[in-house]
């Protein structure tokens, strides 16, 4: 296992994405789990998910243009969509609420569980045991 948190923008992640795979030689996208952000979940919610599309996250635009294929796994963390008028790029970098913090604090815990269940029992078997968790 190969831990990475790259150095470069989150609109170039797929650069640093595709170079840890050329480097340590995965050809199989379904080894490669990113953990990141997700507008249309709930703040708090975790969710897996193998491939499918953007949303409009640039870095998963940036991870699919850089490996060419959108099949790796993902590990979604709810950051809910913005109020109003703010734009998604705004929510994402701004500082959350007491609330909202206690919710992310609990979800990263989570995430770094299904990592470990993704590397452990394999992607299938994780997403059947933390997409059923309740809301």
């Amino acid at each position: 296992m190969v831990l990475a948190f790259p150095q470069t923008y989150m609109n170039d992640s797929g650069l640093s994405v595709a170079a840890l795979m050329r480097r340590h030689g995965v050809d199989d996208l379904r080894k490669v789990v990113i953990v990141h952000d997700e507008l249309d979940l709930p703040v708090g919610r975790v969710k897996l998910k193998i491939g499918g599309g953007t949303a409009g996250h640039n870095g998963l635009k940036s991870i699919q243009a850089h490996v060419h294929d959108n099949g790796f796994v993902r590990v979604r963390i709810g950051v809910d969509k913005p109020a109003g008028k703010r734009q998604g790029a705004d929510h994402v970098l701004r500082r959350p609420g007491k609330a909202d913090k206690e919710a992310l604090d609990v979800a990263v815990e989570i995430a770094a569980d299904a990592v470990e269940a993704i590397l452990n029992e394999g992607p299938e078997a994780a997403m059947n045991r933390f997409n059923a968790r309740p809301e």
